[in-house]
C-alpha cells in the first residue's frame, strides 16, 4: 500500500463559492507561508478572489546539493544552480507524485482540473512546469514566474510531442 504524503499548506479561502483552484508554488529555501506572506505586503492584503481557493504547500526539507547536502524546504535537488546541467529527475518525479495528492484533494472537493492552475516562483516555477506538462496536461493553464528549466528539460520533451498547453511563458528579469 502506498503512503499518501502530505504536505503542509497555507489557504487562502475564497470570499464566495469555491469554484477553482490556484497552486502556488514558493521558490528554493521559502515555503507556503512564507511567498503568502511576501504576496500580502506587496499587494497590502491577501491574495483573495471571489470564487478561487489559493494554496500555498510547503515543500519538505531534503537535503540540498548546491548548499553542500544541508536541508532546505525545495521541491528537488539539482545538481547547481545552472539550466546547463542534468536535471535531477528522480528528486523531480518523486515530488511530482507529492503534488499530485494537493491536486486530487482539490478534485475531491468537487474541483475539476480544467480548473485549476499551477503556478511558481524560482524553483517553484520550473517544479509546476513538470508537474502541468508531464503529468497533469489537463489542467487549466500554468505559470513560472522569474524561473528556469534545464536546456535538456523533460518539459520541453513532453512539449514537443503534444500541444495541450499553449507555448511555455515565464517571467523573468536580468538585472545588470
Amino acid at each position: 500500500m502506498a503512503v499518501r504524503a502530505a504536505l503542509q499548506r497555507s489557504v487562502v479561502s475564497p470570499a464566495g463559492s469555491h469554484r477553482a483552484s490556484v497552486i502556488l508554488l514558493h521558490g528554493s529555501g521559502d515555503t507556503g507561508p512564507g511567498v503568502r506572506a511576501w504576496i500580502k505586503q506587496v499587494l497590502n492584503q491577501d491574495l483573495v478572489f471571489q470564487h478561487i481557493k489559493v494554496i500555498y504547500p510547503t515543500a519538505p526539507a531534503r537535503p540540498y546539493t548546491p548548499m553542500r547536502g544541508a536541508l532546505s524546504t525545495v521541491w528537488f535537488d539539482r545538481w547547481k544552480i545552472s539550466n546547463e546541467c542534468p536535471e535531477h529527475i528522480e528528486t523531480i518525479d518523486s515530488m511530482c507524485q507529492v503534488l499530485t495528492n494537493v491536486i486530487d484533494d482539490e478534485v475531491k472537493n468537487g474541483i475539476s482540473k480544467n480548473r485549476i492552475i499551477l503556478g511558481g516562483f524560482s524553483m517553484g516555477g520550473g517544479m509546476a512546469m513538470h508537474l502541468a506538462y508531464r503529468y497533469h496536461q489537463d489542467v487549466a493553464g500554468v505559470f513560472a514566474l522569474s524561473s528556469f528549466l534545464n536546456k535538456t528539460s523533460a518539459v520541453y520533451q513532453v512539449s514537443k510531442c503534444q500541444s495541450f498547453l499553449q507555448i511555455p511563458f515565464g517571467a523573468h528579469t536580468n538585472s545588470t
